[in-house]
């Protein structure tokens, strides 16, 4: 709790981040990113960076600046992380929750402009973990809809998973590999894959 009052102070070392998708026409980060340092300015924070993600797409796995800014936050280098919008900085609403569970391990703040959360308060910690039980409520709602979709095709007669190899074609590549043809060779003359060749011959 006094941490997070702690983190509050003036003087704070902040760092902002910013992202513009590919699809986000005739986006400027500035648009993003004044905003921010004018918030900073008022609360007497002192801004040490500025991350930003331009022409990336919130889906993509690896975001450059953001990989850098999570860098910089294990290594301590930062009391707060300003951004504009949640949607700007997690991908999803686990890695989202994921990322701030890792920051606030760390002893970081986080702060979302827009969707007004503060995770340097008791109100804006509150307000995350509802935020967590919503990501794990969504991770039950697609096991259960896989589960069944299984379940389903399993009543309707469908085979799961991949069809077993012929047994026909099982002899095929033993009497092709007998006779020394390679497996690329054995792959093309069957028309299966050189995977598949390599696991009948070492299953045996």
């Amino acid at each position: 709790m006094n941490r997070g009052k702690k983190m509050k102070k003036e003087g704070s070392r902040v760092t902002l981040y910013a992202r513009c998708s590919t699809h986000d026409k005739g986006q400027d980060p500035e648009l993003q990113l004044a905003p921010l340092r004018e918030y900073c300015q008022k609360r007497g924070f002192v801004i040490i960076g500025e991350y930003v993600d331009n022409g990336v797409s919130g889906t993509k796995d690896r975001r450059p600046q953001l990989d850098a800014l999570m860098s910089a936050a294990r290594k301590r280098q930062v009391d707060i992380i300003l951004v504009w919008k949640l949607d700007r900085f997690g991908r999803s609403l686990k890695q989202l929750v994921t990322a701030l569970d890792e920051l606030t391990g760390l002893g970081i703040g986080f702060i979302s402009y827009q969707d007004n959360l503060d995770l340097t308060t008791p109100q804006g910690r509150l307000m995350f973990h509802i935020i967590g039980a919503m990501a794990e409520f969504e991770r039950e709602l697609v096991r259960d809809r896989v589960k069944a979709g299984l379940d389903n095709a399993r009543r309707k007669g469908k085979r799961l998973g991949r069809r077993p190899l012929p047994q026909v074609t099982h002899d095929n590549i033993h009497k092709l590999r007998r006779q020394g043809l390679s497996l690329r060779k054995i792959a093309s003359k069957l028309e299966v894959s050189v995977g598949t060749v390599h696991g009948v011959i070492t299953a045996a």
